[in-house]
């Protein structure tokens, strides 16, 4: 065999075994990403449902740990007032892009940098919260996926009032800390005005001590169920939430599928699994050269319906077929 064709059997072999989107190993650079979530740290990263999508998406893409990418993981385990520092700290470490958990991360990482990209994963109205432009053009160094909250709320109201008609009294169990639930909040209250409840009652909590007290206020105020925004905190505390729920024999529905299978009645949202692969495909397009300014803002087109039947049961709620036949998974 000649050199030449020695030349092209490695080549060829070697495209074989290569990692598709294998860019960042061609280019013999490590690459430094950062993460900031106000969320507690797991134990462990890889088993992740959702930090562990977007590992491994990032090794789908070509980058592996140890080789050519570097994570730094920060978390403010549930201290807001620790953001602002730990921003401050990935801006230091001169990350080539930093992924943000939450709205709130968001805006504590805009202050702090204007020109590392930030990539979004679990911010709603980007454009009301002033992060973007607009989501087709979103300027500066801000882009990523959009959660749709404001969508959501008055859809939670109607899947709701589908599982458990007759409601009059419901509650809205809502974090102040976070910059939509406000917006949130009115968009649903107007839903309600064109169904039979006559009382929406906003339940706000920034801590598990507080999300005791609001289900101790909602049977002060004999609310029969209840909607949980989306939030980290809430998504932190959902076995503490669905307990809470059993106790008080609320239906409720919440915003992922981690509440229906800790208890919950029901979820309804976007698998933020899928958003976490899609926060790793917009950090290569970036390495690629790809400006966060050109990069449009994804809104989520995948929503998954969980219920849970034996809650239903407990309950004394027979769910409609036309609701069961939606669902993407009923637990027995």
């Amino acid at each position: 065999m000649n050199n030449r064709r020695k030349l092209v059997v490695a080549l060829g072999a070697g495209a074989l075994v290569a990692p598709f989107g294998s860019f960042a190993q061609q280019q013999g650079k490590v690459w430094r990403v950062g993460f900031l979530s106000q969320r507690n740290r797991p134990a462990s990263l890889e088993s992740d449902n959702n930090y562990g999508a977007f590992l491994r998406r990032m090794r789908e893409l070509g980058y592996l740990e140890g080789r050519n990418l570097a994570m730094e993981w920060r978390f403010a385990e549930g201290k807001l007032d620790r953001l602002s520092d730990l921003a401050a700290e990935l801006v230091q470490l001169k990350m080539d892009v930093i992924l943000s958990g939450s709205a709130t991360t968001t805006i504590a990482l805009k202050k702090a940098t204007t020109a590392i990209p930030i990539v979004m994963t679990g911010t709603s109205d980007p454009v009301g919260s002033g992060l973007v432009k607009s989501l087709a053009h979103p300027g500066g160094n801000i882009t990523g996926l959009s959660l749709m909250m404001i969508d959501l709320g008055p859809k939670f109201l109607e899947l709701l009032l589908r599982a458990a008609p007759g409601l009059t009294r419901v509650a809205l169990l809502m974090n102040p800390d976070n910059p939509t639930h406000a917006t949130v909040l009115k968009e649903v209250r107007v839903a309600a005005q064109k169904t039979g409840v006559k009382a929406l009652l906003s339940m706000e909590a920034r801590n598990p001590q507080e999300i005791e007290n609001a289900f101790s206020a909602m049977a002060r105020q004999s609310a029969a169920a209840f909607i949980v925004l989306p939030s980290p905190l809430f998504n932190q505390q959902h076995r503490l939430i669905a307990d809470l729920a059993a106790k008080n024999r609320l239906p409720s529905m919440t915003p992922e599928s981690i509440f229906a299978e800790s208890g919950c009645l029901m979820s309804y949202g976007m698998s933020l699994a899928d958003t976490f692969r899609g926060a790793a495909t917009y950090v290569d397009k970036i390495f690629k050269g790809a400006k966060p300014a050109d990069l449009p803002v994804e809104q989520p087109t995948k929503f998954e319906l969980f219920i849970n039947g034996k809650t239903a049961k407990i309950l004394n709620l027979k769910i409609p077929q036309s609701l069961l036949v939606m669902a993407d998974k009923v637990i027995e």
